[in-house]
């Protein structure tokens, strides 16, 4: 497969599991941010899809089912944030510390924060 391209690009996996495992500490410990993000792209989309129709009655004889799609599209999409400031943060661990500790302190953001969203739900549980 290489041999078709005239170009040789190196793809650096161990920045690509750094960058994917501080996105999801970042994507857990950044509940409110997550949801409004979701929140935002949830309503854009059915903004944007709302411009395609012309007939109120075409548009709301499908309604139920494009919101329902358009929030499944946006809680995926919102994912792309934290991928980009995982990648951030994993590039600013691995400029300042060295080439090791981007994964390392990831594993340990990601275990924090996957304790911290345990306990947050937890709460949440007890309050209703």
């Amino acid at each position: 497969m290489f041999e078709i391209l005239p170009f040789r690009f190196e793809i650096d996996k161990i920045a690509i599991a750094g960058a994917c495992l501080w996105a999801l500490a970042l994507y857990l410990m950044l509940a409110s941010t997550r949801e409004w993000v979701t929140e935002q792209l949830n309503r854009w989309f059915n903004f944007a899809e709302r411009s395609l129709y012309t007939s109120e009655t075409e548009f709301e004889k499908t309604r139920k089912a494009r919101e329902s799609q358009n929030a499944f599209y946006a809680s995926v999409f919102s994912i792309i944030p934290f991928i980009i400031f995982g990648a951030l943060s994993n590039w600013g661990l691995e400029i300042s510390l060295g080439a090791s500790w981007g994964i390392s302190t990831g594993i340990l953001a990601c275990m924090g924060a996957g304790i911290y969203e345990l306990g947050r739900r937890d709460g949440e549980a007890d309050d209703s």
